[in-house]
């Protein structure tokens, strides 16, 4: 090392090693995630709860408005009223919670109706992602469910104006281990440029 490196290290720290690329657990529990349609009966600890919520709340998010806010559902009645809004898929009421991810709209002050069309989404898809590689790393199971009766699920839950139900996400333990389904190839859903 020259004494210029020296100094940077003394001031700025040394600088990481660039770590080695390899799957790793993240890459573990992305690829083991699966859609999960079959739940028991066994309760989700609060515990487990708190960390989905944490890692939904840490989710990246535009201009970091963070326009999003998700109902965490165990009422037994509310869930089939939501999985009839789902048009009838019954694993919405099935799991012991199912989560109602919503845009929160008020992003409209900042960035315009494309604030609400398209960054409002994105920050809930960020955060349901999150949660769900989360729930997967608990042991835990959900299904992205987007087919929902927005009037019916707002109506439901009391939902006010300003937030948008745009997704279900049952939550809970797995009755069964569905197989990967098929996926493309990785040369038919990426182009790297150079």
């Amino acid at each position: 090392m020259t004494m210029i490196d020296d100094v940077l290290n003394d001031i700025f720290g040394k600088a990481q090693k660039k770590p080695a690329v390899s799957d790793g657990p993240v890459m573990e529990t992305i690829a083991g995630r699966r859609a999960i349609r079959s739940f028991t009966k066994d309760d989700v600890p609060k515990e487990a709860l708190d960390k989905v919520i944490e890692a939904m709340r840490l989710a990246p998010s535009a201009g970091n408005l963070q326009s999003r806010f998700f109902y965490f559902v165990r009422d037994p009645e509310k869930r089939a009223q939501l999985a009839k809004a789902a048009h009838n898929q019954r694993h919405v009421a099935d799991a012991p919670i199912c989560i109602v991810a919503c845009t929160d709209e008020r992003i409209a002050q900042r960035y315009g109706q494309h604030g609400v069309d398209t960054y409002a989404l994105m920050d809930v898809a960020a955060a349901v992602e999150n949660g769900m590689i989360m729930a997967h790393s608990l042991g835990l199971g959900t299904c992205w469910v987007g087919s929902v009766d927005e009037t019916e699920a707002r109506r439901i839950l009391d939902i006010p104006n300003h937030l948008r139900p745009v997704s279900l996400i049952p939550l809970g333990y797995s009755a069964n281990r569905p197989k990967m389904p098929a996926r493309k190839d990785s040369k038919d859903v990426a182009r790297i440029v150079e």
